[in-house]
């Protein structure tokens, strides 16, 4: 991990200073601001990313389209429009859905410790990614369908914020349910809760994990 200095949180979200990436990272982890990023195209389908085989934490596992953190006077939106370029090479407007706490150990080599916003974006036809070595390995366009008949066979291989953001779509503001309704809807639904909940177990035994406020 290169030198950068994230945000430290409490339970509330409220700043309480800055310290550095990778000491954010160790296996106990320090609570600090990270965004998980969703987009989808016209037909409603999320593309996914591969981690780098060279990341610290869950290194060739399965994400959602961009996760990193945001630095200084940043949000969570203009955070994660900064990011997407720097990680697939494209732009895209987002608006914000949510945000949970979770704390997840990664093996003995380190943890994640976040509050994490959720955005989501829309993206046209024209829209084309261009890997970012050292950040994602592949991409690839699955709809609600094809990721949660894989997830329910592979629930290991999925980053287990991703799967939070999934369970939680249904808890997004009332005006982003509204404004994003055709796209939600396709992912949103009981017939997919028991895929969901069989990547939650695995990655949070514990169930460390909850909506934040």
């Amino acid at each position: 991990m290169a030198e950068e200095f994230l945000i430290l949180v409490d339970e509330n979200d409220n700043p309480i200073g800055f310290e550095e990436k990778v000491k954010c990272h160790l296996p106990r982890g320090k609570l600090h601001r990270a965004f998980t990023v969703l987009l989808f195209d016209k037909d409603g389908k999320l593309l996914l990313t591969r981690r780098s085989q060279s990341k610290m934490l869950w290194p060739g596992d399965w994400d959602g389209t961009v996760a990193s953190h945001p630095r200084k006077s940043e949000t969570y939106v203009s955070s994660a429009e900064r990011r997407l370029p720097e990680e697939i090479g494209a732009s895209c407007k987002l608006d914000y859905l949510f945000k949970f706490e979770y704390h997840v150990p990664y093996k003995d080599v380190g943890s994640e410790n976040e509050i994490c916003g959720t955005l989501i974006g829309h993206v046209p036809e024209s829209f084309q990614t261009k890997l970012v070595e050292d950040e994602i390995s592949e991409v690839r366009w699955s709809s609600s369908d094809e990721l949660y008949s894989d997830m329910e066979k592979n629930p290991q291989i999925y980053c287990p914020w991703m799967v939070v953001a999934l369970y939680l779509l249904p808890e997004s503001e009332k005006e982003m349910m509204k404004k994003h309704s055709q796209i939600l809807d396709k992912w949103i639904g009981p017939q997919f809760k028991s895929a969901l909940e069989k990547s939650l177990n695995y990655h949070f035994p514990t169930k460390n994990w909850r909506l934040a406020k």
